[in-house]
């Protein structure tokens, strides 16, 4: 499975990050692809391109503030959670979107 999405939290520090790297790490231990891209204080970090949307069977977004240019995902299968919920229960983000595939 190819799982995609983007971050962006209030302030645009610690939570964004975090909640990235939460998705990466459990989707890494599910042996999942993976490529999470940050909207934090700095920008667009690890931008997602056209071809990486178009081949995801996922994507993640984090509702705590709109995502930026979220246009690039019409008609894609997305999951919207919050920043915390990614932090504390990535699994339980990852296993909600294996059962609604």
């Amino acid at each position: 499975m190819k799982i995609v999405g983007a971050c962006a939290c209030i302030m645009g520090v610690a939570h964004t990050y975090m909640a990235a790297e939460a998705l990466e790490n459990e989707c890494k231990k599910r042996g999942y692809e993976v490529k999470i891209e940050t909207q934090g204080t700095v920008g667009f970090e690890n931008k997602l391109t056209a071809e990486d949307i178009a081949s995801a069977d996922a994507v993640i977004l984090t509702n705590d503030i709109p995502i930026r240019e979220r246009e690039r995902f019409e008609g894609c299968k997305i999951f919207n959670v919050s920043s915390t919920g990614c932090i504390k229960s990535a699994d339980k983000v990852l296993d909600a979107v294996e059962k609604n595939l």
